[in-house]
């Protein structure tokens, strides 16, 4: 009898350039696109995030943390998001899927971690095409500056035959 279990693939960084995003109630950061269809043919994907507040941030706002995806490969899911690493405004913010909201203190430069976050259950139980992570600095203030002080992983995981 043949069992399945999951199998873990390497952690990979996503390039999602969070150091100094300014706050913002409306524009934020996307993450350079997981391509699942071409590369990772992953049944899920387990993200984690680490950002790090600026200078004096306002208490109790907050980092929004969201997921985005494409069924077709082409369309992706909040209206404008593309596929590179850029500051933009989503079109349709409500269509993204929120992982978590990550609520502040006003202590400086503190560092918050989030996740892990099941890509495939944000999206319904079944895996996009291709996906990526949206980030939403609502602090008062630009995000620390220093890049090391922020990231966005991903695991892969498959199944494998026992």
């Amino acid at each position: 009898m043949t069992t399945s279990t999951p199998l873990y693939g390497s952690v990979n960084t996503m390039t999602c350039t969070l150091a100094s995003l300014p706050s913002s109630a409306t524009a934020g950061r996307q993450s350079v696109v997981v391509d699942n269809q071409g590369t990772d043919l992953a049944i899920d994907s387990i993200v984690q995030v680490k950002v790090t507040t600026g200078t004096s941030p306002t208490v109790n706002t907050t980092i929004q943390i969201w997921a985005f995806g494409t069924a077709d490969g082409t369309n992706y899911s909040g209206g404008n998001l593309g596929t590179v690493d850029q500051t933009i405004t989503p079109t349709g913010v409500n269509q993204l899927r929120l992982l978590e909201t990550i609520v502040v203190t006003a202590t400086s430069n503190a560092t918050y971690g989030g996740g892990p976050y099941s890509i495939q259950n944000a999206f319904g139980g079944t895996m996009p095409r291709k996906w990526g992570i949206f980030v939403l600095n609502s602090t008062g203030v630009a995000l620390n500056a220093t890049g090391g002080n922020h990231s966005v992983q991903y695991t892969p995981v498959k199944y494998q035959s026992l």
